[in-house]
């Protein structure tokens, strides 16, 4: 029988695919979301502005297809709205805890592929106030382009986020849209390069990424890309701690105290770094204090982290799709004085932002995106041996939004892994404030909560530690030493 949606596919991108097709029971390939809102918000309003505005993205109505034809999207001909967005309440106190369970339910539980891959709860009764819950399959779209679905779905006004439709949030958007300039910018000429370089990767073939000696022996013409790609694939293994090791099929998800990004700047400011060095190195802090409170040694460990890096220019922001790469950046665990570990942090992601391996990567995905599964798996596995955790940063908005009627309070996401890797760690900054999620294998840190809290706690450790040893040119030249 004829069948009109059987016309209406749509190629899906290689990268794409690979985000697809990394999707293991152990590793579910979600961008778990949380919004805090200080009112609930009416159903049917909801739905309606869910209506106008998310599903503007077309590509929220389709299903993404793998079959032994290939990857495509699909429209959905039976899409119902009120299948994607459901009303939730919490079972006993609805505190954190029980928030806490239903989230790290959510993060363990697959996304229905009959269906568009996402969802919306709305829970209703949580202590201290209404929370939005949001699920959506990494191969829609990355970060960067989820805040500007967030954008769309927003308004800086209450009244106005009442009646919001494509049109009339336009202005809006763009205005909204700007606050991102200063992050999305800088990969404008990076874009370019990686769509290049990508196309150069696939030229390399399956079988040198097989076989990195081949690199080595220089096979191919593409000297710097076949360097970088040896490079990576020669990287030794991460070292087994309590952060690594064998994967289950549940994820504890947990979130920290808010901490003041005016506080980091200032941080960061004092010392000739960025934010970014100031947030990663804490990080680093807190994780070398977990493994001590449970009596791990992490004396002389350093570990691997998979950092996203944003190669969207500007004018690509709006649409969905991935357009990332990944780099491996060292956590010096090992290292308790939080100074030296701040003046580490902050020479390794120097090195990095001279490096191709964010483009590099990229072009990976999109070669491994069109291998045979046995294939990709095989790479991704020996990718994934190299690093305990996917660590990202995303900048949000620095102004109040409003969905619905109702404020966000804050905002947090949980970042999937993919391979052998059980932990991700989340950075979200919003409204003048810092979030940090962390969601982990339960095989790996049952307690999540006891991990994340420390968090919060490395920023005053770092400020003692400034008082007592003032940050200057002669400071920094000791500590590097």
């Amino acid at each position: 029988m004829f069948n009109y949606f059987d016309n209406h596919k749509e190629s899906m991108r290689k990268v794409d695919t690979a985000w697809l097709r990394m999707e293991s029971p152990s590793n579910l390939m979600m961008i778990t979301g949380m919004m805090f809102l200080d009112k609930l918000p009416d159903y049917d309003a909801f739905l309606e502005m869910i209506e106008k505005n998310f599903l503007s993205f077309r590509r929220f109505k389709q299903k993404a297809v793998m079959n032994s034809t290939g990857t495509y999207w699909q429209d959905d001909e039976f899409f119902d709205i009120k299948g994607h967005v459901r009303r939730v309440a919490l079972p006993g106190n609805a505190d954190y805890k029980e928030l806490q369970d239903f989230v790290s339910d959510l993060a363990s539980s697959p996304l229905d592929k009959s269906k568009p891959l996402w969802q919306f709860h709305i829970v209703e009764n949580y202590e201290k106030g209404a929370v939005l819950i949001s699920r959506i399959h990494h191969c829609y779209a990355d970060g960067i382009a989820l805040i500007q679905v967030l954008l769309s779905m927003t308004s800086t006004s209450r009244e106005k986020s009442l009646n919001l439709s494509r049109e009339n949030n336009s202005k809006e958007h763009h205005r909204k849209l700007g606050m991102l300039k200063s992050v999305i910018n800088p990969a404008k000429k990076q874009f370019t390069n990686s769509i290049k370089m990508a196309n150069q990767i696939k030229d390399l073939g399956i079988q040198a990424l097989l076989n990195p000696e081949l690199l080595e022996k220089g096979v191919s013409e593409f000297t710097d890309i076949a360097a970088e790609l040896f490079n990576a694939l020669t990287l030794p293994d991460d070292p087994p701690t309590v952060f690594k090791s064998k994967l289950s099929v549940r994820k504890n998800a947990a979130w920290a105290e808010s901490i003041e990004l005016g506080k980091v700047k200032a941080i960061a400011y004092a010392t000739g770094t960025t934010v970014n060095d100031v947030l990663i190195s804490n990080l680093a802090g807190a994780l070398r204090e977990y493994m001590l409170n449970i009596g791990e040694n992490p004396n002389g460990l350093t570990i691997n982290a998979t950092v996203p890096v944003n190669l969207r220019p500007l004018e690509h922001a709006k649409n969905l799709g991935n357009h990332f790469g990944l780099v491996f950046l060292k956590l010096p665990i090992f290292e308790s004085n939080p100074l030296k570990r701040l003046a580490y942090v902050h020479q390794e992601m120097n090195e990095l932002k001279k490096s191709k391996q964010a483009i590099v990567s990229f072009g990976l995905l999109s070669a491994i995106g069109m291998a045979p599964a046995a294939v990709q798996n095989m790479l991704l596995d020996q990718f994934s041996q190299k690093a305990t955790t996917v660590l990202t940063n995303v900048p949000g908005p620095q102004v109040p939004l409003y969905i619905t009627g109702a404020e966000v309070q804050k905002i947090m996401f949980w970042v999937p892994q993919n391979g052998t890797i059980g932990m991700g760690i989340s950075i979200l900054s919003y409204n003048g404030m810092v979030e940090f999620g962390l969601i982990v294998d339960k095989n790996l840190v049952s307690d999540p909560e006891n991990v994340i809290k420390e968090f919060p706690k490395q920023f005053d450790h770092l400020l003692d530690c400034m008082m007592m040893h003032p940050w200057d040119g002669e400071v920094h030249a000791e500590i590097l030493d």
